[in-house]
This record gives C-alpha cells, structure tokens and sequence, in this order.
C-alpha cells in the first residue's frame, strides 16, 4: 500500500476494485477493522460484486491516489469466512453512532471517519464529528469550501483522534469487544454520569453494566432521578440490591421513595438488614423534616480517645471527605456531647486527649426539625456539616451543606412547577 496516504471514508465507499488486469471486480461497501491494538487497523474490505457479498482479504488489496480520486486494486481474491472478536464494519457499526469524547467529556455522532496508509497498513485515526465531514458524504463540501473561501472563511470541522474516543453505541449490533468501554473508567462520576443520561435507555443499562460496581454506585449517585430508576429497573433485583448498599442510605431512600412500594419493598428485602433498615429509618421522615436528608454515614469517637488514636482509625477507614467535615464525640451511650474538626486534629499533638481539645458548645439540629431551620445554621455559622441528634441527644447522623443546598433546590423546582 502506498505509504503515508489519508484519506475518509466517506470517499472510498463504492469504489471499484480492479484485478491486475484492469477489469472491476467489485465496489467497496465497508472497511473491516480490528480495535485490539490502541488505533483500528483495516483488515478486510467488504465487496459487492454482483448479487454477492464477499470479505476480502486487505493484504492482497493496495490503494493508490490517482487525481485525487482513491483507486483500489486487488491481486488475487481471498476471501475472509467468519471474523473474530473485536473487529467493526466501519459503515455499519461506526458510521452516524455516537461515540465518547474522552477528553471532551461528552457524547458526540461520528459523520465520517479519516484513515491513513502506512507502511504497515491501513489505520483509523481520527473521527470526523464536525458539518463538513455531513457534507463530504453527500458531495458538496468541496463547492461549499470554495464559497467559504471566497469570504475568507472555513467549514466548521471537528476531528478528535481514535485514542480520545470510546465506542458506546455498537451494543445494537451485538458487536463484542474484549474491553468494551475501558477509557470509560478514566472520567470523573459527574462526566460519566451526563454521559450516561444522554443515552438511550439500553445504552444506559448497557455502558453502566460495564463498571465495576464501585464506580458504577458512585455514577449512580449522580445521576438524575428519571436515569437512576431506568437504569435500576434494567438490572436484576438482586444486582439492584447489591449496588445500592454501596450507597450512602440517604441517596437510596431519595431513589426508592420514587418508585412504587412494591418496587421499594422487593430491592429492600433483597438487601442486607443493617442497610435496609437504616433506609427504612430515613424513609419515615417528611420531606421537610432535617432526617430525610441526613446521612448516616458519619464519624465519631470517645472523648477518651487521643489524637494518635484517631487518626490511625481514620487512615484504617479511609472516609469520604464529606464525613471528616466534622469529627463527633459521643459518650458511651452515643449522645453527642462534643465535635471536633479535622483541623483541631492535625495541630494537635498525637498524644493528647479529644476530651482537651474538642468544643462541648457543639452546634446541632434535631431530626424532625424543618430544613429551612439548619439552612439559617448553615448560613449563619458557616458550617460544612451538622450533626443530627433526637429529642435524646442520641447522634443519629449528619446533615452536610450539598444536600441542604440540594434540597432547598428541588423544592425551589417543585415550588415553579
């Protein structure tokens, strides 16, 4: 094959093939690939020839530019039967899907795709996702080019390079791939998660079903509520379960009060004692009660304790930033009697007691009090988290400023609506 020649493929689909001796074997309907290695190399062309279809072998086909018109030209036929795991038809599986711009962050449609001839073969390097690869493919790029040129500007055009991309949107043609959906893994949650919420509903059970099961519950997390439940009714019971006991229980009783109680009492049921009750539990308070919006994953310690102590059960723990925004001390029956913060911590030295340094004027809110209520404490004493005790004084759990921010945001919504 000619060496360092480019071209798309848009320009290449329904060429002819000419044998040695000059007579058309064929035209060109497809470019085969296979994705194993870093950029998809072309290993067999897809040929009409007549009433038949054949899959022809690459290496016995060149390719040469002959007044910017791309000829191929085949030795001998050797056809292809049956292609192994990961390899995609370029038209059929890649053409007009929608592809992950891993550093774009976002989905965007493929509308041709730019090859190169090297030395040691035929390789996607890019995808086209601007206008002018829609108008290569139906023929006036070029015209329209000229006219741009005339006022001294440009059609808009948009390549991204095959390694920022991820294939997402070949499931519907039953396509298997050793790694499907690897560079998924590198984004941020939040990246993922607009990604996700963008696909259709069997994309979405699909590329979340790729995850493991600790990215796949934080993704959930943020999430928007219609997406979670497409994506929880999608999976088995019992997979549901499993996924939402590696959420924090605040987050799963937002998820379940959506659903219907049969739905809720089954993936309940399903999971385990310690964290279904604790959903339960949340699940009781009114919507504008401060426990339906706290977390019970907090952190807290003996006065007794000394900092040394401390920061060893820390770094055994290794807890989310938000439940070291406040460090709670209770006594022996969990009633909260002091709080320290991670600062207080970190200057002191490692053996001295919580009990000499902790703030017995602890700022808290009970359970059934209203939210507006700890949005004036937040507020006012510019905290980042709240514990949350009952009429006892025992701690049940903490309140930090995103939920209150988002709750106040979802009543603001409702309250438009």
């Amino acid at each position: 094959m000619l060496s360092e020649t480019i071209f798309y493929l848009s320009r290449v689909l329904r060429k002819r093939v000419y044998s040695e001796s000059g007579e058309v074997m064929g035209r060109i309907s497809d470019l085969v690939v296979d994705v194993e290695s870093g950029k998809p190399q072309v290993i067999a062309y897809e040929m009409k020839s007549g009433r038949k279809t054949l899959i022809i072998d690459s290496s016995n086909v060149t390719v040469t530019e002959v007044k910017g018109q791309f000829v191929f030209n085949c030795g001998s036929i050797s056809v292809l039967h049956g292609l192994k795991e990961n390899t995609l038809y370029l038209k059929r599986h890649v053409l007009d899907r929608q592809l992950v711009d891993i550093n774009g962050r976002k989905l965007v449609r493929v509308n041709d795709l730019r090859l190169a001839v090297m030395s040691t073969g035929t390789f996607v390097i890019a995808v086209d996702v601007g206008t002018e690869g829609l108008l290569r493919r139906i023929g006036i790029a070029k015209p329209l080019k000229r006219i741009y040129g005339l006022f001294n500007a440009s059609l808009p055009n948009k390549l991204i390079l095959w390694d920022e991309v991820e294939t997402v949107d070949i499931g519907h043609s039953g396509i298997k791939l050793s790694k499907p959906y690897s560079k998924l893994e590198t984004l941020h949650v939040s990246d993922l998660a607009d990604i996700i919420e963008d696909l259709d509903a069997k994309m979405q059970a699909e590329v979340f079903s790729s995850l493991n099961e600790e990215k796949a519950a934080d993704v959930l997390e943020e999430l928007e509520t219609d997406a979670q439940l497409k994506v929880i009714d999608s999976m088995p019971v019992e997979k549901a379960a499993d996924l939402l006991e590696k959420m924090p229980a605040d987050e799963v009783a937002d998820i379940l009060e959506e659903m219907s109680d049969s739905k809720a009492e089954k993936l309940l049921s399903e999971m385990q004692r310690e964290a279904s009750d604790e959903v339960r539990m949340l699940m009781e308070y009114d919507d504008d009660e401060v426990g339906s919006i706290m977390t019970t994953d907090f952190i807290s310690y003996n006065s007794s304790l000394t900092i040394e102590d401390v920061i060893r059960d820390l770094r055994k723990q290794k807890p989310e930033a938000s439940c070291i925004y406040l460090l709670n001390v209770v006594d022996e029956t969990e009633h909260l009697i002091a709080s320290v913060t991670l600062r207080d911590i970190v200057v002191a030295e490692p053996h001295t007691r919580l009990d000499e340094i902790m703030n017995s004027k602890v700022i808290f809110v009970r359970d059934t009090d209203e939210i507006d209520e700890i949005a004036e404490i937040i507020s006012k004493y510019n905290l980042l988290a709240v514990p949350v005790v009952d009429e006892d004084m025992v701690l049940l759990g903490m309140v930090i400023i995103d939920d209150v921010v988002y709750s106040l945001l979802k009543s603001r919504r409702r309250s438009i609506m």
